[in-house]
């Protein structure tokens, strides 16, 4: 038996022995690509340590009649097991071997002294050798900068114990595999400490053109632009003659790097942060290794890379999962058309589709009424008060923004094409201009530009098989009209319906309602918009966020200038919560709106949630006003509030308490 197998030892036969990750690292340093060198302790090891220590017996006794819908047992029996694994003792052998296999690493045949200890990556590889179809990603763990032979030990060992975490357990349970025929390899690595680096696509994913390679970089570490959190350089190269046909430059200002053996957020040099990651051969070279990678394993592949000291290392590739077998309409069939366009803007595609139309510049919520249907709405920023008007637009450009803004998350529920964080849209563009959004991409081309829309694959190929989680997942939700397409979604229920779409497309500002004597009609109007979503979801819960208008937000509605004051900091001023206490009349008129949806209608689906909530006192003044409104926190009815502001973090326990 075998309890360590080298990289070179290793192809893409052996996955019952090392799982698919130790296969494709084994498979592509075998066929010479530059691989950080490493070593995989084998299921064998796994399987033979587990039956040393009677682990075996001990998990088919806790996972037997297992209910993995129960949250608590379920965490109970992973709790228990993944104990007994960190507890047990590793065989000497297999301890040696793994503690040998790292000395060798470090270029040392005895125990290296602290300069020679390398940095490593311990990652789970799960394996199933009589189960080709599973899949175990993202299921068990992986350790960083693990240094030391003894070290390198429990980290395997904390891999081994993360193969019964509560969600791999509940997967294997829900797919009907057994358990005790699932083992687990660790992929022991060399880390790479990157100077750069980034991920590389040998096929557009999005046009599907196979000629377009695809490459994004930014300083550090390269877990930021696998994660999206900062916006990489983008380079575009044509795979045939590997000419870079397109670049775009990103400015970056931190970036995550090793710092004392531990991943650190450093801030980058001014000088720094607007220079391209890349060198004009690097990007070349890294290209070739797409292409010779591609063709090695006959598919276009996603390729995760680093830069070290100035030397390339492919650190993973994966299929790409998303490609259309063959056939079909394209973006990039129309390319030509596109070719010879003018492109004037780019930013973040928020919302994808393409439209064409007259541009309408609307410098604040108060020109909304100049907006006409099917114009393409461009400002600053969206705020609530702009819905009305979105829902006009064929599409829709701001300056600010990104893909979690206001504007990003209305447009995606209107289905509105939109593009964010273009810095300059209401400069370069003019109320009557002729333009071609083409969001998918995140660009605006002057005039009419004929751009085909891709057709959904027919028979897409994937990879991995379907994610079974037990986290429930909530929309968010503000717009009626979208209730019955939305509930038809894979989800749990409305974790965010809010108020202000409805209110702002109301209109009148509720002060002024009750002055002139129209609080049931508001009332109604605001019954009618939950009751649709709470029908539509029933009897999946819908949680109502009661409003939370800033001042001047207020100010904007029909009446809101008499009632609102003018704040240097309409953010952290007089709303939410504090609102409700000072102004209960107008709090009133929502509550009252819950309840005829709750006892008329009989929607007990139909919770809510209190925003801006900053102190205890405030909490209880808001309960205190629902009871006397005739609300009362039970069974079937919840109340939530929103953690937003430092001091219900800081007192999450009193709120807790508090209920």
């Amino acid at each position: 038996m075998d309890n360590i197998l080298w990289f070179s030892q290793i192809g893409k036969e052996d996955v019952g022995k090392v799982g698919g990750k130790g296969a494709n690292l084994g498979e592509m340093a075998g066929a010479g690509f530059p691989v950080p060198n490493g070593f995989c302790t084998t299921s064998e090891a796994y399987f033979a340590f587990i039956k040393a220590n009677g682990i075996d017996k001990a998990i088919a006794r806790i996972t037997q009649n297992l209910d993995v819908q129960g949250t608590d047992k379920l965490n109970a029996a992973s709790d228990e097991i993944k104990a007994l694994i960190l507890s047990a003792r590793v065989p000497d052998s297999l301890r040696s071997d793994i503690i040998k296999a790292y000395n060798k690493l470090c270029g040392v045949d005895v125990m290296p002294s602290e300069s020679e200890e390398k940095y490593v990556a311990v990652r789970s590889s799960a394996t199933a050798e009589d189960l080709p179809e599973a899949s175990f990603a993202g299921q068990q763990e992986t350790y960083l900068n693990i240094k030391g032979g003894d070290n390198v030990v429990k980290a395997v060992q904390m891999c081994w114990a993360s193969l019964f975490g509560s969600r791999a357990i509940y997967y294997r349970q829900e797919k009907g595999f057994d358990h005790l025929k699932v083992g687990l390899a660790a992929v022991v690595q060399e880390m790479v400490q990157s100077e750069k680096a980034g991920v590389m696509f040998t096929s557009d994913p999005i046009t599907n053109d196979p000629n377009r390679i695809g490459i994004e970089a930014a300083y550090g570490l390269g877990e930021i632009v696998v994660s999206g959190s900062i916006t990489p350089d983008s380079y575009t190269v044509k795979k045939d003659t590997l000419e870079i046909i397109e670049k775009n430059i990103a400015k970056q200002t931190w970036m995550i790097t090793k710092i004392n053996g531990k991943n650190e957020h450093v801030n980058i040099k001014n000088e720094m942060q607007e220079k391209q990651k890349l060198t004009e051969n690097e990007v070349v070279e890294l290209a070739k290794y797409g292409k010779e990678i591609e063709k090695h394993y006959g598919w276009p592949q996603d390729i995760e890379w680093a830069v070290s000291r100035g030397e390339i290392f492919i650190v993973q590739s994966r299929p790409i999962t998303t490609l259309k077998k063959g056939g079909g309409e394209t973006v990039a069939e129309s390319a030509t058309s596109v070719a010879n366009a003018e492109m004037i803007l780019r930013g973040v595609g928020a919302s994808p589709g393409v439209a064409v139309g007259k541009v309408k510049l609307i410098p604040t919520a108060k020109d909304i009424d100049k907006m006409e249907k099917g114009e393409i709405l461009v400002t600053e920023m969206t705020s609530p008060d702009y819905v009305p008007a979105m829902k006009k637009a064929a599409a829709i450009v701001t300056n600010a923004g990104g893909a979690t803004c206001h504007a990003a998350i209305v447009s995606r529920e209107l289905g509105v094409p939109c593009i964010v964080g273009t810095k300059n849209a209401t400069e370069v563009l003019h109320t009557g201009d002729l333009i071609t959004v083409d969001a998918k991409m995140g660009v605006v081309y002057r005039g009419k530009v004929d751009i085909a829309v891709a057709k959904k694959p027919e028979a897409g190929v994937m990879v991995s098989a379907p994610v079974i989680t037990g986290t429930k997942i909530y929309v968010n939700l503000g717009e009626p009209e979208l209730a019955e397409k939305t509930a038809a979604l894979a989800v749990d229920g409305v974790g965010l319906f809010r108020a202000e779409f409805m209110i702002a497309g109301i209109g009148l500002h509720p002060r002024k309602a009750i002055e002139e004597h129209k609080e049931q009609e508001y009332t109604d109007k605001l019954a009618e918009g939950m009751r649709q979503i709470c029908t539509a979801f029933y009897p999946r819960p819908v949680v109502y966020r009661a409003t939370d208008f800033k001042t001047n937000e207020y100010r904007n509605l029909q009446g809101g200038e008499k009632y609102e004051p003018k704040e240097e900091n309409p953010m952290m001023g007089y709303r939410g919560c504090a609102r409700y206490t000072t102004e209960p009349d107008a709090f009133k008129l929502e509550v009252d709106a819950i309840r005829k949806v709750r006892e008329v209608y009989g929607l007990k689906n139909l919770w809510l949630m209190i925003p801006m909530v900053r102190t205890i006192d405030e909490l209880r003044g808001v309960k205190k006003l629902l009871e006397q409104f005739g609300l009362k926190r039970n069974f079937d009815f919840k109340l939530w509030i929103m953690v937003e502001v430092p001091s219900t973090i800081f007192l999450a326990e009193e709120f807790c308490q508090e209920g």
